[in-house]
């Protein structure tokens, strides 16, 4: 799976957040630092939510944009 994020240049080194997975950040000293922790964030994020949903009847639907 694929999720744009938005990286942004700081004082300490790189902010980058995923906009589509809200409070999903982390941060880096450099970009390629901020870039593999934020797949760490989004597979947290993305475990989290499996297990917060686990009893919800849910289903998968592509919806074409």
């Amino acid at each position: 799976m694929e999720y744009k994020v938005k990286l942004k240049k700081t004082e300490e080194g790189f902010s980058i957040w995923c906009p589509g997975l809200p409070g999903c950040w982390s941060q880096g000293s450099t970009e390629k630092e901020a870039l593999e922790n934020i797949k760490d964030a989004i597979s947290e994020y993305l475990a989290a939510v499996d297990e917060l949903s686990k009893d919800d009847i849910t289903r998968l639907v592509e919806i074409p944009v």
